[in-house]
């Protein structure tokens, strides 16, 4: 193992010590902690700037962790830094009352997002999930929610089931049961959930057949960024369209990572699929946080009319709505987007030749500014393809090795790694320069 390594980390390695003194677990997010991968420690940060992440021991890398996605423009970008203080010294940061200026950014969603008709903003893709949820029960009058293991749409109780399940409780390939993502969630709320494996139009067909007039809507992400990275199969998000339609269900796209990050339109306007409902968050802000639910005009018409609520103080606060309106002026920029997918065409195309050159079983799998690495000799399909046939020890040595070579990212495979707006043709050559390295240290080791 080459981290932590002697001195190199050791700031890092003191500063989580002395944060488990009053912090429980020594972190603000399960995603930061040993437990999800930053054995035995997780870096302690000092500052980012542009594609670039300092430590507190002083070493730099290039990141393509990306604060689990939000620094889409990457760290501190200047645009939406001074739209955020220009607002908080001239306008001020809450008022619990409107401003013309969420209407604009509302405008602007729309606009950007075929299928939206109205948006309302949120604070977390949390909220944005929960209240989908809501509405979905609400217009339908339906109970059951279909949910796909290995997705995550975020930690309210009723959704927080099978996420990354344990096989051995989970039930049988074609009967999946829910497993909750620990205790504390209430028993009988995996009652309203029906657990299917992703890309298996057979399955959902199946459970439709059975359960059709009872089951109020679909939520998936339309590309499964939770589970690593894995791309809906041909024809199988028109699949999911089109029966959540001919049994009166509601569909709900997660794009809380894959929105106006992959496109403007988010993964929805790639794939030429209007989904009933949408959430978006980590793309929308900047670096900001602020989400967004949006849909169709008659869903959206029980909180139009007060039936259902959809509450939050700090929502539409003036902060995340100068962000996300200096975002979207930005992401405007059609140009920026070809030459993002330039630049990541590249570096996966450079990956896998080292990868193949070396004989190694990898798979490099993404979609523009969002991708993963998997080291398998099977293709990955769903979570538990994952779990079968993803080698996990050769995906921490190749995190390893990239760490101690100036490159970041999560170190767990199910993660993924994220490009910027601010990475550069050299950002991407250094990456691979490092990579033929880190290559060569896995062959001899594996």
């Amino acid at each position: 193992m080459v981290w932590p390594q002697g001195e190199r980390f050791a700031r890092s390695g003191a500063a989580f010590q002395a944060a488990r003194e009053v912090i429980p677990s020594g972190v603000n997010s399960t995603a930061r902690s040993p437990f999800a991968g930053w054995e035995p420690y997780p870096l302690f940060v000092a500052s980012g700037s542009g594609s670039k992440l300092t430590d507190v021991d002083g070493n730099t890398y290039i990141d393509y962790l990306l604060g689990l996605g939000p620094m889409l423009f990457g760290h501190r970008p200047e645009a939406i830094t001074r739209a955020v203080v220009r607002h908080i010294e001239s306008v001020g940061t809450m008022f619990a009352l409107p401003t013309e200026l969420e209407v604009e950014l509302a405008r602007k969603i729309c606009a950007a997002v075929p299928g939206l008709e109205q948006v309302h903003l949120t604070n977390t893709g949390t909220e944005g999930v929960l209240y989908a949820l809501r509405l979905a029960r609400a217009f339908t009058g339906r109970r059951l929610v279909v949910r796909f293991e290995g997705m995550y749409h975020g930690f309210s109780d009723g959704i927080y089931w099978s996420k990354h399940p344990d096989l051995s409780q989970a039930g049988p390939d074609d009967a999946p049961r829910p497993v909750p993502q620990g205790p504390g969630l209430p028993a009988g709320l995996e009652d309203g959930l029906l657990i299917l494996q992703w890309n298996d139009p057979d399955a959902l067909d199946r459970a439709f057949d059975r359960y059709g007039d009872d089951i109020a809507a679909v939520i998936t992400e339309p590309i499964m960024c939770n589970t690593g990275l894995i791309l809906p199969e041909p024809g199988y998000l028109q699949h999911m369209r089109e029966v959540t339609r001919r049994h009166g269900s509601l569909l709900i796209f997660d794009e809380v990572i894959t929105g106006f990050r992959v496109a403007l339109g988010g993964a929805q306007s790639v794939y030429g699929i209007r989904p009933d409902l949408s959430v978006f968050a980590k793309g929308l802000g900047g670096g900001f946080p602020v989400a967004a639910l949006g849909g169709r005009r008659d869903v959206l018409a029980l909180v139009d009319d007060g039936r259902v609520s959809m509450a939050g103080t700090y929502s539409g606060n003036g902060v995340a709505v100068a962000a996300a309106n200096a975002a979207l002026d930005l992401l405007a920029d059609r140009e920026a987007f070809d030459r993002l997918y330039r630049r990541a065409e590249r570096l996966f195309e450079g990956l896998q030749e080292l990868f193949d050159g070396a004989g190694l079983p990898a798979r490099v799998v993404g979609m523009g500014p969002v991708f993963q690495v998997w080291f398998t000799r099977a293709p990955i399909r769903n979570y538990r393809d994952a779990v079968r046939h993803a080698d996990m020890a050769a995906f921490r040595v190749w995190w390893e090795e990239m760490l101690v070579r100036g490159v970041l990212f999560h170190p767990g495979p199910l993660e993924n790694l994220f490009l910027s707006f601010a990475h550069t043709d050299e950002d991407v050559d250094r990456t691979l320069e490092a990579a033929a390295q880190a290559v060569g240290v896995l062959r001899a080791r594996l």
